[in-house]
């Protein structure tokens, strides 16, 4: 595909400034690039994500220096077991001056919104970001208010502490466009660590860390523009589909990826294509991106999962299964 010579220079420079955002971002997290690279998937793709990882691996870190390195309003909230919807949407305020109602914006409206240990909130609380994360806009009164754009819920979530939490449904759960899983760093990333924190580094002020905005909604538009001309042959189309029927086959899964989890698959690969320099979708890009749009999507057996099986593990047969197009 050609594109116009002003369009290509306005992909090519919104591409750079998403490579200088992740480097960017390097200057606060290290040895964390997969799950960098997936927050910039989810920034073109209009989507949410779901941070996953045991405490102290630099979850919060992470969505913060996202923010530091974007012109982007943003608001962290922290999901208790009292936090009331309101408390994230916003309510009715009664003005005794005017003996009138006005509405006051919570949180959710901002375009970045931390959402610290989501599962630590009633399923009530949890499902009041269900509108703005699917329609982007809160209802309050009968009245839809739009979010800002863009918006892109960031959630973090615990996996081993389970006591005092509240898992997330799956309608919730399919709202999220990526399940990134933030791992213990290696030896010699946790060692840049330690030298970065003996060197004077300080995580609450990111920007004494030399992170600096780099870019912004113009820069976000332009990217997504060049994203949605990527092309997807008939043959890239079918792949993914036979991937995701595939899940709905398993033995090991009680629930498998639905058409919205194709739609998701298949956007993040565009944008993964769109990042590395191509205007098309290979196999590859689906395969690369196939266990962080999937993973959250399924749903293991009771004996599968008493077995050891993890949704990574079925979705890795699947792939190694599944024919790839020539």
């Amino acid at each position: 595909m050609t594109y116009p010579a002003t369009e290509s220079a306005a992909a090519d420079s919104a591409r750079a400034s998403l490579e200088a955002l992740r480097t960017e971002i390097g200057k606060a997290v290290v040895g964390q690039d997969s799950a960098v690279t997936g927050l910039v998937v989810a920034l073109l793709c209009r989507g949410h994500v779901l941070l996953e990882g045991v405490p102290g691996v630099a979850k919060t870190l992470l969505v913060r220096a996202l923010a530091a390195a974007l012109e982007l309003d943003t608001k962290r909230v922290q999901f208790t077991p009292d936090l009331m919807p309101s408390d994230v949407t916003g309510s009715l305020v009664y003005d005794a001056r005017t003996a009138e109602f006005s509405f006051q914006n919570g949180p959710v409206f901002t375009n970045l919104l931390l959402a610290d240990e989501i599962n630590r909130t009633p399923p009530k609380t949890q499902s009041s970001l269900l509108e703005a994360m699917e329609e982007r806009q809160v209802t309050v009164d009968g009245i839809p208010r739009p979010l800002p754009e863009p918006f892109l819920v960031a959630a973090t979530m615990n996996p081993l502490e389970y006591e005092g939490t509240y898992p997330l449904p799956e309608a919730q759960l399919d709202r999220f466009l990526l399940k990134l899983t933030v791992p213990l760093p290696s030896r010699a990333d946790e060692i840049g660590v330690l030298t970065r924190h003996a060197a004077g580094f300080n995580p609450r002020d990111l920007h004494a860390a030399g992170i600096r905005p780099v870019a912004g909604p113009a820069q976000l538009e332009a990217a997504r523009e060049a994203v949605a001309k990527v092309t997807v042959s008939p043959e890239i189309a079918g792949y993914v589909v036979d991937i995701c029927r595939a899940t709905r086959e398993s033995p090991s899964l009680t629930l498998g990826v639905s058409p919205r989890g194709a739609t998701a698959l298949l956007a993040t690969s565009r944008a993964w294509a769109w990042l590395t320099g191509r205007d098309y979708v290979t196999p590859d890009d689906v395969k690369a991106l196939a266990l962080p749009t999937l993973r959250h999507r399924v749903q293991l057996r009771p004996e599968a999962e008493m077995e050891g099986v993890t949704a990574d593990a079925v979705i890795t047969a699947i792939l190694s299964h599944v024919p790839v197009p020539r």
